[in-house]
């Protein structure tokens, strides 16, 4: 990209209009996706933008005078969220789940009271369903002056069908690597952009990319206009959240990725992502998984669902790390194990809308013979993986003395 290439982030803003042009767009793109007006570049991943959406909450209370202690989350909230609170200087306060899945409202309201700030909400949540009651949930939160935050991690699984500002959220952190053709591990890069509705929207980081309305006279690059700048003047803001408005190499990719797919294309990437984990959900249930992994709550999933392995690890002895581990011999990378945690034996499989048929097929043949073998000998899967370039490593061990670089000789 020779008109973005060599660009410095320190450089005056009349040298860099192409740049501002390119994250100014990917601004408005995402404001039409998410269903809020305003949009922030800086955080730099998902729990990044949790941080800021926080730090937006308690800057939008201190304006008021109000002094709130408490951040509400749910028992299948992602692990990030109680820590982001923590950091945030507030109280976690836990809200149950009801049978369906979703968020039990007299939980809610038992602990919905003047001193929560916000609540964060993935939806659909970890367990792949839609909560059904969000409205009644947003109408609780906002009863008692609190903010709505909706982590973004799911976002893949609505867009094009619904928007998070429609439901009522207030603010929203986006993972530009996870739903917008990004590296998703190993380091990144990743984005974490938030969107936030007007009251929110004077607490945004600073700088913030702003089109002017008419040039102020400043003559840009080869004499054309100055339309786009970094606004500094935000004397409510929560400052800025790292040294620079991000990685400008997402914004890029992300930019190009909307623009090719369009409005038609990512709300079929959504729709192929639900179909893929439902498609894949009734083929398990055709075969042994259907009996020793049955889903955690017998309700439609979305983009992902999570099955229960708690029948196999009693009635066969293998566990879920065992079947993950097994899978492993099978050329398939494990989906997550044990999350979220108030489901027994947890396996939370999420297919995206890239795989084919033939690898859905494929995965679900594999995950039977397993279970059949297992009935048979179950120290096959118990000692499993056999064909890796190591086996089973020590992992509470290393959780706990991490050896995190290379020792020398």
């Amino acid at each position: 990209l020779p008109g973005h290439a060599r660009l410095h982030p320190a450089q005056d803003p009349r040298r860099a209009q192409g740049a501002l042009e390119l994250m100014w767009l990917l601004q408005r793109s995402l404001s039409e996706i998410c269903g809020l007006p305003h949009v922030s570049l800086q955080p730099s991943a998902g729990s990044h933008g949790e941080l800021a959406g926080l730090l937006l909450t308690r800057a939008y209370h201190a304006d008021r005078g109000e002094e709130r202690t408490k951040v509400l989350t749910p028992d299948t909230a992602h692990g990030t969220n109680p820590a982001t609170v923590t950091m945030a200087g507030y109280e976690v306060v836990k809200v149950e789940t009801n049978e369906r899945g979703g968020v039990d409202l007299d939980s809610l309201r038992s602990v919905a009271d003047e001193q929560v700030a916000c609540l964060m909400l993935t939806n659909p949540n970890t367990l792949g369903l839609f909560d059904e009651n969000i409205a009644e949930i947003a109408e609780i939160v906002h009863g008692v002056g609190g903010t709505l935050y909706y982590d973004g991690a799911n976002l893949n699984a609505i867009m094009g069908h619904t928007r998070p500002g429609d439901m009522g959220f207030d603010i929203v952190h986006v993972n530009l690597h996870k739903s917008f053709s990004q590296p998703h591990g190993g380091g990144g890069p990743g984005a974490g952009p938030i969107a936030v509705s007007d009251r929110i929207e004077p607490f945004l980081p600073r700088p913030q990319v702003v089109r002017r309305e008419e040039s102020n006279g400043d003559r840009a690059t080869f004499g054309a206009p100055q339309l786009y700048d970094l606004e500094h003047d935000r004397p409510k803001s929560i400052g800025r959240l790292r040294g620079f408005q991000g990685n400008f190499g997402v914004f890029v990719r992300s930019y190009a990725y909307m623009l090719s797919l369009g409005g038609d294309g990512l709300q079929e990437a959504s729709e192929t992502a639900v179909l893929n984990a439902n498609y894949l959900l009734a083929r398990l249930g055709e075969g042994r998984a259907g009996k020793y992994a049955p889903i955690a709550f017998d309700r439609r999933p979305m983009h992902e669902f999570v099955l229960s392995g708690k029948r196999g690890k009693v009635e066969l002895g293998v566990k879920t790390l065992d079947l993950a581990k097994r899978l492993l011999d099978y050329g398939f990378h494990p989906p997550t194990v044990y999350f979220p945690l108030l489901v027994d034996e947890a396996l939370m499989v999420e297919p995206t809308e890239t795989e084919t048929r033939e690898t859905l097929d494929a995965f679900a043949e594999a995950v039977d013979e397993i279970f059949a073998e297992a009935e048979k000998d179950p120290s096959i899967a118990q000692q499993a993986p056999y064909t890796t370039p190591v086996r089973r490593l020590d992992e509470v061990g290393a959780a706990r003395n991490p050896v995190i670089r290379q020792p020398r000789g």
